[in-house]
């Protein structure tokens, strides 16, 4: 789950809707020039984008998909032959919930480019129906919409292997069955690929799916149970006590509220689930940790820092040092006034620093930027609003709504409680008249927890939120790990972490990290074999 991204933290998302949110590379000659030039390049200028031309409507017999449509549309693509030879598969990963330029760095570097390199294939990006500039409809309103589903886009990606002609290789039957055609994707994308494997298995030879989340769910407040037991335990600690806090008093002490909001700065922000949903924010930086520095968001463990800091990080909001003890006191931890008034502060003085004065500074008001009930922004649905694909899908068929209320009441959340699932739902009601949950049996039957397939690989991170939507989860079962059915769990990894990776005058002895490497080299290592059968298939 575009998203960001691409799969995109759903709780992070509203804040970013309401926000508002080349020089081709030479065809098929001195290779080895051309990767030496690589190394630093901006993939931007290197790969040449192109379109293939895609039925609208693959399914003429659904009525959801009334009125039908015989027209095409422009499905963008790119890639890289730089190691192709006669016989070579092609590689095709799915971009996902995000424009497909984004993805372009694994033309480059990381296992896309790692794979195309080990069997001598060509390695393809991909874009999804709907995002980037792969739209079928002149417009983003809802009646237009209805033909962003997942079965039709994975149809786009099985048509791609079948019709597909590679400019400068034009002499060359490059589609499927006469090429071997494997598929990678990471998070939405990873539960994409693998329902492909199902869907299409006379197509797609052979798929890994990274982070996968292939079970969806409506309610899945347990994204942030992960981060409660991989976390640092005195930041955990720390979060749940904080947001509680707050919690007591907006449902329990609500006198407390314009208090507890001004403390904050945030008094600003109408809405008191809004109000929690700023607050809930930070602790969300964990999905966005990465092995690379460059890629890495160091959000997360800044935001630990301070509420876990013994002192002040900025010595002026001792000025609300009364006023803390107030609210603590008002919500129900007047007992841990001298260990909980110091992290406090800090979490004050966080919140107006990342939330509040950058926003003021842009001449922005607060519900301007962090309000889920503008019915004027939902409103909007021209091409520019590109936000709304992603949420359409989520709202239609995925779900995942990060719930605080849906977490049981013998712990306490990570997040508010006054995220529910009817505040989360706004965004479906408001923006495209949706009242009532997913159907998530449309994504499910595809196998859920229990997906599995000969040469569908399940790549997953140890501490990736998203784990426990995927096979990996703590509800699914467990299974044994071979060539034609891969099963790995990448140590201490978060969200596809055997995506990306470094040019060759980037690694060191440290990156990428030993879990990293050693997965990445078990999927060139299987993906060799598969290349294998296939050929020994033909023969």
């Amino acid at each position: 789950m575009a998203v960001r991204s691409v799969f995109l933290v759903i709780s992070l998302l509203v804040a970013v809707v309401t926000s508002l949110v080349s020089n081709p590379l030479e065809k098929r000659k001195t290779l080895d020039t051309q990767r030496i030039k690589r190394r630093d390049a901006d993939p931007a200028t290197l790969y040449t984008e192109h379109n293939i031309s895609v039925p609208i409507d693959y399914f003429h017999n659904e009525t959801k998909y009334e009125p039908h449509s015989n027209g095409t549309f422009p499905l963008r693509y790119w890639f890289d032959a730089s190691y192709y030879k006669d016989g070579g598969p092609v590689i095709v990963l799915q971009s996902g919930e995000t424009d497909g330029t984004g993805r372009l760095p694994f033309l480059q570097k990381g296992l896309l480019h790692q794979l195309a390199q080990a069997t001598n294939g060509i390695g393809v990006v991909l874009e999804h129906r709907y995002y980037g500039t792969s739209f079928p409809t002149p417009d983003l309103s809802t009646p237009n919409l209805r033909f962003l589903t997942t079965e039709q886009a994975l149809a786009d990606m099985a048509y791609f292997a079948q019709n597909v002609v590679f400019e400068g290789l034009e002499d060359k039957n490059l589609t499927t069955p006469e090429t071997a055609y494997f598929g990678y994707g990471g998070s939405y994308a990873g539960a994409f690929v693998a329902f492909l494997r199902v869907q299409y298995p006379d197509i797609y030879y052979g798929v890994i799916s990274s982070s996968g989340v292939t079970e969806a769910i409506w309610d899945f407040w347990r994204y942030y149970e992960p981060v409660r037991e991989y976390g640092p335990p005195d930041c955990i600690s720390t979060q749940t006590k904080l947001i509680n806090v707050a919690d007591n008093i907006l449902r329990n002490n609500t006198k407390y509220t314009p208090q507890l909001k001004s403390a904050f700065g945030l008094e600003g922000i109408t809405y008191d689930d809004d109000f929690a949903q700023v607050l809930s924010y930070p602790i969300g930086g964990w999905q966005g940790r990465n092995w690379d520095p460059a890629v890495n968001d160091p959000s997360f463990y800044e935001y630990c820092d301070n509420i876990t800091s013994p002192s002040l990080i900025n010595n002026t909001t001792a000025n609300a040092t009364t006023t803390v003890r107030q609210l603590l006191t008002a919500g129900g931890y007047a007992n841990q006034l001298s260990t909980l008034t110091t992290p406090m502060l800090n979490f004050i003085n966080y919140i107006q620093k990342n939330y509040v004065t950058p926003v003021l500074d842009d001449g922005k008001t607060l519900d301007q930027q962090y309000s889920t009930h503008n019915q004027t922004f939902y409103n909007q649905d021209d091409l520019s609003q590109t936000w709304r694909s992603w949420p359409y899908q989520y709202c239609t068929q995925w779900g995942f709504l990060q719930t605080g209320s849906g977490v049981p009441a013998n712990k306490l959340p990570l997040i508010s409680r006054l995220l529910t699932l009817e505040y989360n739902s706004l965004i479906c009601r408001l923006a495209f008249n949706i009242t009532t949950p997913p159907d998530t049996d449309a994504i499910n039957k595809y196998g859920g927890f229990d997906i599995a397939y000969d040469r569908l690989a399940i790549v997953d991170g140890e501490q990736d939120p998203w784990r426990e939507a995927s096979p990996h989860s703590t509800l699914a079962r467990d299974r044994t790990s071979t060539t034609e059915r891969p099963f790995l769990l990448i140590e201490g990894a978060v969200h596809h972490w055997d995506e990306n990776g470094l040019l060759p005058n980037e690694t060191t002895e440290a990156l990428p990290p030993g879990p990293v490497r050693e997965v990445q080299s078990e999927e060139v290592a299987f993906v060799r074999a598969w290349l294998e059968e296939f050929r020994a298939g033909k023969s």
